[in-house]
């Protein structure tokens, strides 16, 4: 009989069950349910009120590796952050979880956003980014890691999503989307400094009664970094009004250019209609083609291909336009 890998189980609700029990005995017995799940992580609410949120890795060397790197980073942040960030009440490295109390509100991410709503957002987001930048690079880079992934695999990679996606981007909208992707990136960035890395609208939580910032989730990406990728998620959710007013509260944080915060803005739109199709996540879907009206103006049709990658139909064959 051929050697079988094997397999581990992924995160549930039996795993958070059993890991109550072993570390948490005064949770025990409370409704557990799943609460969502991401590329990288899955989360459960205990009661309401606890977050158990476990890595989805498949190495569990790696998985707790990153749980304890995450533990440790959000102690750090929870000090210089002027927003709410997840504080760690239990971290379980062998299983990869880590357990907080669960912060209020609600994902931005499907929220009703006017433009006044964007700029004081953005000002606050901003706000955000600059006291993360002024964290000791030296530290953070040992402590997060660096990400200095080039424009150029940025753009790369978003190529290769593009046979996936492109069905879903309209016609009026998909020679702008072409013209990007044919383009030359813009040069990396000259100086790093710690950011989030991935501070898109899912993972900042409102209060909708109040409309104030209640917490900034997942922190599993931050890194020293570009911070023109935060700032092109900005871009890319709230807009030109969210960025200006993003780029005033940050101030003078070295080599920020819009055109690399467009870069970004753009890669992160097509990539997450990308996986808003493959997750079957709809409101990653409809962001993001709501932001195409600002990062890819309209055209009328007119046949492209780019590189040879050829549109494809609805019915699932291609259109080529070579």
């Amino acid at each position: 009989m051929p050697d079988q890998e094997a397999t581990i189980p992924g995160p549930s609700v039996e795993v958070v069950d059993r890991l109550l029990t072993r570390h948490l005995p005064e949770w025990r017995g409370l409704p557990v349910a799943p609460l969502g799940e991401g590329e990288d992580n899955a989360a459960f609410v205990v009661g309401g009120a606890l977050v158990v949120r476990c890595n989805t890795h498949p190495e569990p060397e790696e998985r707790s590796r990153r749980v304890l790197r995450e533990a440790r980073l959000l102690r750090v942040v929870a000090t210089a952050s002027p927003l709410p960030v997840p504080v760690p009440r239990l971290v379980e490295a062998h299983d990869g979880c880590l357990a907080y109390d669960r912060l209020p509100g609600r994902p931005l991410l499907g929220l009703d956003l006017d433009r006044r709503d964007a700029t004081w957002l953005g000002a606050a987001l901003g706000d955000l980014i600059a006291a993360l930048s002024r964290l000791p690079v030296e530290r953070m880079a040992e402590l997060a890691g660096v990400d200095d992934t080039p424009p150029a695999e940025w753009l790369a990679e978003t190529r290769d999503l593009f046979p996936q996606l492109a069905a879903a981007v309209p016609d009026r909208h998909l020679p702008a989307v072409l013209a990007f992707l044919d383009a030359d990136p813009p040069p990396p960035a000259d100086q790093l400094c710690f950011a989030h890395n991935d501070l898109g609208i899912e993972h900042v939580l409102l209060d909708p009664d109040t409309w104030a910032i209640t917490g900034i989730l997942d922190w599993g990406d931050a890194a020293v970094t570009d911070p023109a990728r935060d700032l092109g998620l900005i871009l890319r959710d709230l807009g030109s009004s969210g960025l200006d007013a993003a780029l005033t509260a940050c101030g003078d944080i070295p080599g920020l250019d819009r055109r690399r915060i467009g870069f970004f803005a753009r890669c992160a739109l097509l990539e997450d209609v990308a996986y808003g199709l493959e997750q079957s996540r709809p409101a990653y879907v409809t962001n993001s083609l709501r932001a195409l009206q600002w990062l890819f103006p309209a055209h009328e049709p007119a046949g492209a291909s780019v590189a040879g990658i050829a549109r494809p139909r609805s019915d699932g064959s291609t259109r080529s336009d070579r």
